[in-house]
């Protein structure tokens, strides 16, 4: 994208370019992959990434293991022990204090069926049409312990691609895309904001240019909440254009 006066000029990959007044990026993600044997291959039948809160029926009573440390991941954990018979939490670094907010770890202790399993792995992933079990090694003393898994839930963060936005646009350290308040640093605005007004609800530091969806910073990344974004931002647009 490259910025003309009030214009937006998109170039695609064909070498064609569009122009517009507005634009609105919905991009979303993709996930980290967890790069273990035979987890390819159950991805959607016991495997998932992210929190699929349908599946906790289907794991009433039987143990359940979540990949990752961050809020997320201790978010998937509480919700999970009210169905599952064991929450098993495998945590690459020491402790969750590094990731994950106070409030959630001292919920998670207090969870009798929730056990955090700090620097250990998932080894192996294992199920022929459905995960059956997984295979954990501590990284201290090497020791490795097969387990049944009746789900496996991966929360080691997603990647936003959006190296091909100009420097104006605003990002966070992982790459997702600034809007509204979230624009202000020391009650400023970036030098990017060229208007008196404020920036809309989901609007970037470019006026004009609006962010729906996983792509943007602080966002839910549920499917419900990226619909409803972009309806929101439509509306935005169209205040957006009408101020023009």
């Amino acid at each position: 994208v490259r910025l003309e006066e009030h214009y937006k000029i998109l170039t695609l990959s064909d070498g064609s370019e569009v122009s517009c007044h507005a634009l609105m990026i919905a991009t979303g993600v993709s996930y980290r992959r967890l790069d273990v044997m035979g987890c390819d291959i159950l991805t959607g039948a016991g495997v998932y990434y992210g929190a699929a809160m349908t599946e906790a029926p289907n794991v009433a009573g039987q143990d359940v293991f979540i990949v990752g440390a961050g809020n997320s991941a201790g978010q998937a954990a509480m919700y999970f022990h009210r169905y599952a018979k064991t929450v098993y939490m495998v945590v690459r670094s020491d402790s969750l204090t590094k990731s994950m907010s106070s409030y959630l770890i001292e919920q998670i202790e207090a969870t009798d069926n929730i056990i955090v399993r700090c620097n250990s792995e998932i080894t192996a992933v294992k199920g022929r049409e459905h995960l059956e079990g997984v295979t954990v090694v501590d990284k201290v003393s090497n020791n490795q312990q097969d387990y049944d898994a009746a789900g496996l839930f991966i929360f080691i963060g997603a990647l936003p691609h959006t190296d091909w936005l100009p420097g104006e646009i605003e990002r966070d350290q992982h790459g997702f895309i600034l809007t509204g308040t979230d624009l202000f640093k020391e009650g400023k605005l970036p030098k990017s904001w060229s208007l008196e007004r404020q920036p809309y609800l989901l609007e970037s530091s470019v006026p004009g240019i609006f962010v729906a969806g996983d792509v943007r910073h602080r966002s839910v990344k549920r499917v419900a909440s990226a619909v409803g974004e972009g309806s929101i931002a439509v509306q935005f647009i169209h205040q957006y254009l009408g101020s023009l």
